[in-house]
């Protein structure tokens, strides 16, 4: 009898049954794609700056949040959401999903927390949620969900469902942009950054009107006030719903956002 080959068997984390849900149904979304590569030099100086002179801490992705809020809030139809077949609705408030990634049985998984009204928090707001996201004790499966959760309640049953019932679940939520923005809010941020010399960009599917992937910062030449020195370039995909926006107001409002990251905005 043939032997098997050496490996591992394990089981799969509860919380991917909901990472394959979105994954079914984001690629069902038009999304248009954007893919950008960001100066944020003086950005990471601010941030070692404030870092230093308020003795607290700051994270990168913290104000990457901050600023597309910043960027949505000032272009709301970014981020409306279609009701029925006739109707967008835009909210004034900019709710964000955000990925933290957590340790549970000693696997590492990300899980979702949605910070509300970024646009009208402060940078140290954004920054204390996250923390207590990091923080968060994981004991059982009503806590996949992170943050002050009003349906974390639901995670249990909704974890045990087999799929199609999850989709159908799913197919509800997406129909009802007030459920959808309780839910999951109306943007995601995923985060892969990090220093290194690999250039890419990540691509992601979502069910989000918008959703941001933060790819790694490379260090390499640039041209800077018409001189060549090394910068630090951010690599960022944007996906927009192309059935609530269209190509022009996209281009305007991915301007603005490189503009206020490669300033430094409100650091």
């Amino acid at each position: 009898m043939k032997e098997k080959a050496p490996h591992i068997l394990k089981e799969i984390p509860s919380s991917r049954k909901s990472t394959f849900d979105i994954g079914y149904l984001g690629v069902r979304t038009h999304h248009m794609q954007a893919l950008l590569e960001l100066d944020v030099t003086l950005a990471r100086e601010l941030i070692k700056k404030y870092r230093s002179s308020h003795k607290a801490p700051l994270s990168f992705t913290g104000w990457i949040i901050k600023c597309i809020s910043q960027a949505v809030a000032e272009h709301k139809s970014v981020h409306g959401i279609r009701k029925g077949n006739d109707q967008l609705l835009i909210f004034d408030e900019v709710d964000i999903s955000v990925i933290v990634e957590k340790e549970v049985n000693h696997e590492k998984i990300p899980l979702p927390m949605v910070i509300r009204n970024v646009n009208e928090k402060t940078l140290q707001e954004i920054q204390h949620e996250i923390s207590a996201a990091k923080d968060q004790a994981i004991r059982t499966q009503e806590d996949y969900v992170l943050g002050n959760h009003q349906y974390k309640w639901a995670m249990r049953f909704y974890l045990a469902l087999p799929q199609f019932l999850r989709l159908l679940i799913w197919q509800h939520i997406l129909k009802d942009p007030f459920l959808m923005k309780k839910i999951a809010g109306t943007i995601v941020v995923t985060s892969l950054t990090s220093i290194g010399n690999a250039k890419g960009w990540v691509i992601p599917v979502s069910i989000h009107p918008a959703c941001f992937a933060l790819g790694s910062i490379v260090k390499k030449p640039g041209v800077y006030k018409g001189e060549v020195s090394i910068r630090e370039y951010l690599y960022m995909t944007v996906l927009l719903n192309h059935d609530v926006i269209d190509g022009a107001p996209a281009a305007r409002f991915i301007s603005r956002l490189s503009s206020l990251i490669e300033s430094g905005f409100d650091l």
